[in-house]
């Protein structure tokens, strides 16, 4: 039980709520993660929820997403003893759709800020304690800062001038709010006789912020990727809690300046991630950061290599007799005209499910067939399944059934969002 006269905080960030991998829908997960995330709010006694931006993966989400969002904050109202809830958005966030409950969730103690305003004193909260209602902490809750909002295009302007305005206009803008911040700390202090912590969130990439192939994190800014160094969290912040980097990280050692990480791996490449929520206390004797590791709600598996070792792969996971989706990079010069349905059969009566195959010398041999003027992002699907055909030389009277059968996938694709709903 935490010491009375303490204030406790929970930063997390990062949700990506109906994310889909390689087709498949998530919400189970997602649901199970916020369902542990309301448990652990109440037995560790939060007081003040921070979520640094990212909660749905697009600017557009599903109804399930968005009900996945609402029925949270609900449960943290009704069930928790924690009374204040900030959040940020991020980049893959909507700023308009986040707000437009804005007013709303005021009355249950949510505050949220989408985007920067003409007014400054949208970003700062002063929040106070649930028992004596005196001022307990103060955030400086800033959220994604897109380009339009921290500089004036200018005509003829290169990368190289427009990324020293963009981190300099994201300096000027933390420069800002910490100075208001301290006015603020210095008459709350002097009006109460005592002194309360200022906190800071983000959604941004600092320097020397670790990242992993295939987490999926966006690039933020054009040039040096919108980075910005540390020092421009003034020594007012006590704590800075971040979101948009997936690993759970430190920034430069610092103990109070943080990524909190995303709660489920996004993607193969965070498999093997250990996914935390950070834990801040306040108290006389100082402050105290711990990490509370997350349960991983499903286990994904990445496995490359050549038929035979794929195989022995395979065998080791089946006799974990676990749910798991498998990702298979099929190595080697060895063609296998059918290797989907040889994995198929592979994990067949067993929990095991393969959700994405690469042939990687194939794709390999299809990226030197195109010219150079051509990138294979850019090439119509049709054309790379039809390079595909060709590569692996199947006969001309199976090919008109294949692609008839690819563009159905296609197809599922583009709908996938409206079936989520």
């Amino acid at each position: 039980m935490k010491n009375k006269e303490s204030l406790r905080i929970l930063h997390t960030s990062d949700w990506h709520l109906g994310r889909v991998l390689y087709g498949r829908k998530r919400y189970e997960e997602f649901d199970r993660f916020l369902q542990w995330l309301v448990v652990t709010i109440k037995e560790e006694e939060i007081d003040l929820l921070l979520i640094a931006g990212d909660i749905f993966d697009t600017t557009t989400p599903s109804n399930l997403a968005q009900r996945l969002y609402y029925e949270f904050l609900s449960r943290v109202f009704k069930e928790t003893d924690c009374h204040n809830v900030v959040i940020t958005a991020g980049n893959h966030d909507s700023p308009s759709l986040l707000e437009t409950s804005k007013e709303l969730l005021k009355n249950f103690n949510i505050q949220v800020v989408g985007s920067i305003s003409e007014d400054i004193h949208e970003e700062i909260f002063v929040l106070p304690d649930k028992n004596s209602g005196e001022p307990a902490v103060i955030v400086c809750a800033v959220p994604y800062l897109r380009d339009k909002d921290i500089r004036v295009a200018k005509e003829g302007e290169d990368f190289v001038e427009k990324d020293r305005q963009q981190i300099e206009g994201i300096r000027q803008h933390y420069a800002d709010v910490a100075s208001l911040a301290e006015k603020i700390k210095t008459d709350v202090e002097e009006r109460f006789s005592k002194s309360i912590p200022v906190i800071a969130m983000g959604h941004l990439f600092v320097e020397g912020g670790s990242t992993v192939e295939g987490d999926g994190v966006r690039e933020l800014y054009v040039g040096s990727l919108g980075q910005v160094g540390c020092d421009i969290f003034s020594d007012i912040f006590n704590y800075v809690a971040l979101g948009h980097l997936h690993v759970p990280q430190k920034v430069h050692h610092s103990e109070h300046i943080r990524y909190s990480g995303s709660p489920l791996p996004m993607g193969f490449g965070e498999a093997s991630q250990v996914k935390q929520v950070c834990i801040v206390e306040f108290s006389s004797k100082g402050m105290d950061v711990r990490t509370l590791d997350i349960p991983i709600f499903r286990k994904l598996r990445s496995i490359s290599g050549n038929w035979f070792s794929i195989v022995e792969s395979v065998a080791q996971l089946k006799k974990m007799d676990e749910p798991i989706w498998l990702e298979i990079n099929f190595v080697s010069d060895e063609v296998r005209g059918n290797l989907v349905n040889d994995l198929k059969e592979l994990v067949k009566g067993s929990k095991l499910e393969i959700i994405s195959v690469k042939d990687v010398q194939s794709l390999q041999r299809l990226q030197n067939q195109i010219s150079g003027e051509e990138n294979l992002e850019d090439l119509d699907p049709q054309l790379v399944f039809s390079r595909c055909l060709e590569d692996k030389n199947i006969p001309l009277s199976q090919r008109e059934e294949l692609q008839s059968t690819y563009n159905e996938v296609l197809q599922a694709l583009a709908d996938q969002d409206l079936l989520a709903d």
